[in-house]
């Protein structure tokens, strides 16, 4: 029987725990398996993406025994991974292309009150990015972290406008 003292120093132990400054949503949970001599050998495969809103984000995908053990691991590698990104008036500041596999993914910039025009994983990642208004499409490939990798990729390729006029300058005065 646990008495009131030792109630309170435990609920004292997980008030103390620092919340993370991070919100995260698993994109992708799946039972994979291996053959090996003995059998087969089953773990979980957790893709999780990260962001603070404010735009930085991340994506970490990891394996592990059980599904708690692959979503911590994909939790700290997405938070390690983690890429900032430029984000003028709440929207991305140019239009971009990028291809991961066979995904390739279009983001342009959107008016303010537009909202996220985006389906599946790139809603995710743009919403945890901290991207209010864009447009986008998805091309080539249904496979949810394949999109979202070029998603992040996308981001990662955007410039910021201080440098976009920068180089415009060079590029005019050449």
């Amino acid at each position: 029987m646990i008495n009131t003292s030792q109630r309170k120093e435990r609920s004292s132990k997980r008030q103390g725990r620092e919340t993370s400054e991070f919100d995260s949503k698993v994109l992708d949970l799946a039972r994979v398996t291996r053959v090996v001599a003995g059998g087969k050998r089953m773990r979980f495969r957790a893709c999780v993406i990260v962001g603070d809103r404010k735009g930085r984000v991340g994506i970490g995908i990891r394996k592990g025994l059980d599904v708690a053990d692959a979503v911590s691991k994909a939790t700290r590698t997405a938070e390690k991974t983690m890429v900032s990104i430029p984000i003028v008036n709440e929207t991305i500041p140019h239009q971009v292309l990028q291809k991961f596999g066979a995904a390739k993914v279009i983001l342009k910039p959107a008016s303010k009150g537009s909202g996220i025009i985006a389906g599946g994983s790139i809603r995710v990642v743009l919403d945890l990015a901290g991207v209010s208004n864009v447009m986008s499409k998805m091309l080539g490939s249904n496979n949810k972290m394949n999109n979202a990798q070029a998603t992040l990729l996308a981001l990662q390729s955007l410039r910021s406008p201080e440098k976009f006029s920068v180089l415009r300058k060079k590029v005019n005065t050449e």
